[in-house]
């Protein structure tokens, strides 16, 4: 049927790390000379190729300074693979996207930067454990001795000093916001329930319908034809005697979205379905199945209605989990910009 039937990120280690094997092997980004400038966290994601009409094309040029330390293009486009990771599969980024996502990345290595630059200056250190154990799953990503090595010389001139220093990073910013956002959003059950009991406005649930469909859509062969078709899936309907033979004739035989879903149209709120198919299902009961329902111009449909749900307050017990998690994320970023706010107060930052 259909469209009336309708109803910050925190980047880890292994993100910051990640790389493409099958970029490497075709030696898409190459340390110029040994003697080039080294950026505060020199990069170790090796990208894969981008289609010649992506604007970006990594050379390690310095495109931000934080505090004296820069940052690369290099970085950016690998906050940018965070930000809309299709862009590996789909050859780049939607043009109409790009600008937004090239903005988004800068914000958040600057944001990086500044968290890893106070956790120095706070006098963090990464236990030798943490750093010997993230050392080693770096490693594991590769599938050779040979390919990791080949990656040290293109990245780090084989310098396990310069890899090291890039992995103790991660682990600094990570740790660091743990500590002043991870840990600080977390919300209780108890702390939901109040939410919950001094907003209940919030959590007022529509009058709507859980019920299972089989549409035919305006026919090619006119309107006869269409409501044939409807009455011959109708007697098939009314001969099953479950969800389930009901979901599988709509997957055979429904025109619309919904059959893969066995027809499935879960708590449609009563005031965006159309008038023919509210009337048909209140006067039904569960497990009932409706004669053909005209709901548009030529268009048909078969009801079965699982539960009708009056409108009312939802409840805590069915919500709770999703309510603390969506409390959290918001908690989450706004934490994220107080300190981004705090950071960046007396910071020298320089977009290039």
């Amino acid at each position: 049927m259909r469209s009336q039937f309708q109803p910050a990120r925190v980047p880890t280690v292994a993100a910051r790390i990640a790389l493409s094997i099958s970029s490497l092997c075709l030696g898409v980004l190459v340390v110029t000379t040994a003697s080039a400038q080294v950026p505060s966290h020199t990069p170790t994601t090796v990208e894969p190729p981008l289609a010649a009409s992506v604007s970006i094309q990594p050379t390690g040029r310095v495109v931000a300074r934080v505090n004296g330390s820069i940052l690369t293009d290099r970085d950016l486009l690998r906050e940018m693979y965070t930000i809309f990771p299709y862009a590996r599969v789909h050859n780049g980024f939607p043009q109409a996207m790009e600008a937004g996502i090239r903005d988004g990345a800068m914000k958040m290595m600057i944001f990086e930067e500044l968290v890893y630059q106070e956790a120095k200056r706070r006098g963090a250190t990464v236990p030798p454990a943490a750093l010997s154990h993230e050392l080693a799953a770096f490693r594991q990503q590769f599938s050779s001795s040979q390919a990791f090595d080949q990656f040290m010389q293109t990245e780090f001139h084989g310098s396990q000093a310069l890899l090291r220093t890039k992995v103790e990073r991660s682990l600094l910013i990570d740790r660091y916001l743990k500590s002043e956002v991870s840990e600080k959003s977390a919300v209780s059950a108890n702390e939901a329930k109040t939410y919950f009991d001094q907003h209940r406005d919030k959590f007022l649930s529509p009058d709507s319908y859980s019920f299972q469909s089989i549409s035919i859509l305006p026919p090619a062969g006119g309107a006869a034809d269409g409501r044939k078709r409807a009455e011959d899936a109708l007697r098939r309907a009314k001969a099953t005697k479950s969800y389930e033979e009901f979901g599988l004739l709509a997957e055979k035989t429904s025109e619309d979205d919904f059959r893969v879903m066995m027809g499935a149209h879960k708590n449609a709120d009563r005031s965006k379905l159309p008038p023919a198919v509210v009337k048909a299902l209140a006067s039904m009961q569960p497990g009932q199945v409706s004669d053909v329902v005209e709901f548009d111009t030529n268009a048909y449909t078969i009801l079965r209605l699982e539960a009708h749900v009056p409108a009312g307050t939802q409840k805590f017990d069915t919500i709770k989990d999703l309510l603390r998690a969506q409390l959290e994320k918001t908690k989450t970023e706004q934490l994220r910009s107080a300190l981004a706010t705090k950071l960046s107060k007396n910071a020298t930052i320089e977009k290039l």
